[in-house]
């Protein structure tokens, strides 16, 4: 095996939550939650409560500690407080005394186990370190840039754990980490503005720094002590140590930390929005404990961090976004005060160009390229439209590293690293793309990045962890500036602008419009088929089952009754999808009957429906304006109808589910807004959002057929309006109805 084809993702594969053991400065049992009886124990109990392992093990905790100084009937009190609020946080640590010497026990529940951890009370400073975080609370409030809070924030968490060395280590896209703020001893050498490759926290760890926010390892030089389990417990059931305070460490973690001449260490995550941000990283040369109180109190100030770091992104975020917007409004207008694309698009005051913050922007549209900015050249951007088509892209496509995905790119890479484009017609070969450049970065590393590989005595490959963490320098290629969220969005509402535009112009010629009304056509024929042959069996399937229900469910057991109840489900959820599609196809020929809409009635009537089936769960309707529309009231009905229901669905899992519906009339349009707070979706994905029967990853968990978008899509287009929209994962989702506000055919 060379190195070139050894694995290289075998720290990625390594089970680091269930190593089997500890650290040596604490100790652990873990018992079943229904009679405390000790199923597992860490080999080194004996020296806390006087009795070994083994003979602890498989015996319930008054029994096991009738002849220990620990108190037993103050544990069990303990353990049932815990389980009576269901929550061992606002409990943790309780002290107890342990032959004269105060140890803090930190308690859990994981997979069916409560896991009990001793560990000593330290000699911590509550008053310093009160004061600490109060200074952090008022510097976090106050006016400063983020290198002066991460500067700071390394500053405190150093005086509040005593380590030599406190780092703040920010994950770029690739998970390779970047130290962006430091405190440290001064004989030692500085780790400021070094990269850290991918593979030095591998993606198992990651995951648990999501989940464990604070892991402290307090002597690399120590030997761990062995979880012992009791002797008929599966073998495939070890104890899982992921939310363990005293896990014990990887030995490739240890042999890293050796390297560095690191004798403990201590991590802290800092997260934005759900997802790891970085690391507040400690280092120390010599062995170094630090008590739960102090590492809360750390994990405190990085919190602090991570709330304004929030605050900044989001608050950088929004003005960007009204940015874009402001300017995709004035392209908006000049599309619909001259509807030459071209011009409206390239050749006016505010053009595509200032819909992003690339350097260079592109227009293909029947068959000629116009350009702006500093772009690739002609013949250039018409092989990218080409390899787009036939890579089956789909409506959008961003990235910052186009030469990785196009080789080809790379002979332009000095105007086109980064690319971020939109499909107007993919038959007709029509675009528009935007272009960051190169940034060429200079990126020094702590030590070369890639790992060595060694041949143990037995011929057995493995990667060594670097034993050198000197500075070295490379340069980083065929990257640009990552394409913002704000800047996504802003496209995504120009593409139906100017679809918009474009549908106005269409004509019998064009080969989008013919190759649409033979897919309506075919849709239309395959409908009536369901239609036809598909109702009468399923309403004989459904009879059948209960009439065989009504008659013979008395002389049934419970899981036959159960099996004919979920048959008549499924086919009352067939014929629902039968009538979306009918509804969808027969929306192509039906003429619109079209008036003017009290819509403040229309939604009151749709919001009562929706309360009705959601009365078991709080859910907040709010209805602001409503300036009336003019639409076909059946239709009009049926679009709002689909979008507050999916707001309603996809808010079920908020405590607090709110939807806000307001409208707001303009020069020639109306325009309403559906806000809520739901689940939200990953803007990359925009580009499938009305597709029939097409669903997002995070939405396949709730019911649904994929149709009730492409009818609001649909009738939408039908009354000459437009539709879009804005989201983020986990923070809602915000759709935008414009309508005209004069009768259209």
């Amino acid at each position: 095996m060379t190195p070139s084809t050894f694995d290289l993702t075998n720290c990625e594969r390594e089970p680091i939550h269930i190593l089997g053991s500890i650290q040596s400065y604490g100790y652990l049992l873990a018992v079943l939650p229904d009679t405390y009886s000790i199923v597992h124990a860490s080999d080194n109990i004996a020296d806390l409560i006087g009795q070994s392992a083994d003979e602890l093990l498989g015996l319930p905790i008054d029994q096991a500690l009738s002849n220990s100084s620990l108190s037993a009937n103050a544990l069990i009190e303990f353990l049932n407080v815990g389980r009576r609020s269901e929550s061992w946080e606002g409990l943790n640590p309780q002290q107890f005394a342990v032959n004269g010497k105060s140890w803090n026990l930190i308690v859990h529940q994981h997979q069916g186990l409560i896991v009990l951890e001793w560990e000593p009370v330290g000699e911590h400073n509550i008053a310093r370190n009160q004061q600490l975080i109060a200074q952090a609370l008022t510097e976090v409030q106050a006016s400063r840039t983020l290198s002066d809070l991460l500067q700071n924030t390394a500053q405190r968490v150093k005086k509040i754990i005593g380590f030599d060395r406190v780092m703040v280590y920010r994950f770029e896209p690739d998970w390779h980490g970047h130290v962006i703020a430091e405190a440290k001893e001064d004989h030692l050498d500085s780790y400021m503005g070094l990269h850290f490759p991918a593979s030095d926290i591998p993606r198992q760890a990651r995951e648990l720094y999501k989940i464990n926010l604070v892991r402290l390892i307090a002597d690399t030089t120590s030997t761990p002590s062995r979880i012992l389990s009791q002797p008929d417990w599966p073998n495939d059931k070890p104890l899982d140590l992921t939310h363990s305070v005293l896990r014990a460490v990887s030995p490739i973690h240890i042999e890293y930390l050796t390297n560095m001449s690191v004798q403990a260490s201590m991590s802290i995550s800092l997260m934005y929005r759900g997802e790891l941000w970085g690391l507040v990283s400690c280092h120390n040369t010599v062995p170094r404990f630090v008590d739960y109180p102090a590492r809360q109190a750390a994990k405190f100030v990085s919190q602090l961090l991570s709330t304004a770091l929030e605050f900044r992104k989001d608050e950088e975020d929004q003005s960007s976004l009204l940015h874009f917007r402001q300017n995709g409004q004035y392209l908006h207008e000049q599309l619909l005060l001259d509807e030459n694309i071209v011009k409206a698009l390239t050749k006016q005051p505010v053009s595509i160009l200032d819909m992003t913050k690339g350097t260079g922007a592109a227009l293909l549209f029947n068959g000629t390229v116009y350009r702006l900015g500093q772009t690739p050249d002609d013949d250039e951007i018409r092989g990218l439209a080409d390899w787009l088509k036939q890579n089956d892209m789909e409506s959008i496509l961003q990235t910052d590293q186009l030469p990785n995905l196009y080789p080809p790119a790379e002979k332009f890479r000095h105007v086109g690293a980064g690319l971020l484009s939109i499909i107007l017609s993919k038959e007709l070969n029509e675009y528009i793309f935007w272009f960051k450049a190169e940034r060429i970065q200079q990126v020094t590393w702590a030590g070369n990045p890639d790992k060595p590989i060694l041949v143990d005595a037995d011929g057995q490959h493995r990667i060594s962890p670097r034993t050198s963490f000197a500075a070295w320098v490379q340069n980083v290629r065929n990257t640009s500036e990552a394409w913002a969220e704000a800047e996504v969005a802003a496209v995504v509402k120009l593409r139906e602008d100017v679809l918009q535009v474009i549908t106005k112009q269409a004509n019998e010629v064009r080969l989008l419009n013919q190759r649409l009304q033979l897919a309506y056509d075919e849709l239309d024929a395959f409908s009536y088929t369901v239609s036809h042959d598909l109702r009468t069996p399923l309403s004989s399937i459904r009879c059948y089952s209960e009439i065989l229900l009504e008659e013979y469910g008395q002389d049934l057991n419970p899981d036959a009754t159960a099996l004919f109840q979920k048959v008549i489900d499924s086919t009352e959820r067939m014929r629902a999808l039968i009538r979306h599609i009918l509804f969808y196809s027969r929306m192509g020929r039906t003429e619109l009957n079209t008036q003017s809409i009290d819509m403040k009635q229309l939604l009151e009537g749709i919001r009562e429906e929706i309360m009705i089936t959601a009365k078991d769960r709080s859910l907040t309707i709010t209805i602001g304006d409503t300036p009336p529309i003019v639409a076909d009231e059946t239709m009009a009905i049926q679009l709002f109808t689909n979008l507050l229901s999916n707001a309603a669905k996809y808010t079920q899992l908020e405590k607090e589910a709110i939807i806000r519906i307001n409208g707001k009339q303009s020069d020639g349009e109306v325009i309403y807004s559906i806000e809520d707070n739901g689940i939200g979706f990953d803007m990359n994905q925009a580009g499938k959002m009305f597709d029939l029967f097409k669903r997002l990853e995070n939405a396949r968990t709730f019911e649904g057929s994929g149709v009730g978008l492409a009818i609001v899509k649909r009738i939408v287009i039908r009354h000459g309006g437009k539709i879009w929209f804005h989201s983020e994962l986990d923070r809602g989702t915000s759709f935008y109805v414009s309508l005209p506000s004069t009768q259209t055919r």
